[in-house]
């Protein structure tokens, strides 16, 4: 298991990470500002998980500039990704939906452009 992600004991039962999202991390590629790859994700999934107690998520990036987390719910399958707005109350969390990992990381590579071009980095 790659070093900083939720442990392999902390994850649900059955769930594993996406070779591409593995892959991704062992690049080094974190940060995609305003995306982050969550390291240690373990408190953040026991937080989803009392706030959300319907859903069964797994959380790998979150957005520095609001409480937007990308998860996988692998209450709904996990190859899909889920962005979760945390502390909504439940039933108005749900932000976005991607089919599989890297319908997110392509949405996250445009945030990445448009953030750095909207904050003047740029």
């Amino acid at each position: 298991m790659t070093s900083g992600l939720i442990p392999v004991e902390a994850l649900p039962h059955g769930f594993n990470y996406p070779s591409e999202f593995l892959h991704i991390v062992e690049l080094g590629i974190l940060n995609l500002e305003p995306w982050i790859v969550v390291r240690d994700g373990t408190e953040r999934m026991v937080g989803l998980r009392e706030r959300f107690p319907k859903r069964r998520l797994v959380p790998f990036a979150r957005r520095i500039d609001s409480d937007d987390i990308a998860c996988w719910d692998i209450a709904q399958g996990d190859k899909k990704v889920f962005v979760i707005h945390d502390y909504a109350s439940p039933g108005w969390e749900q932000r976005e939906e991607f089919p599989e990992f890297n319908d997110w990381f392509r949405k996250a590579i445009d945030d990445l452009i448009a953030y750095e071009h909207d904050s003047g980095i740029i």
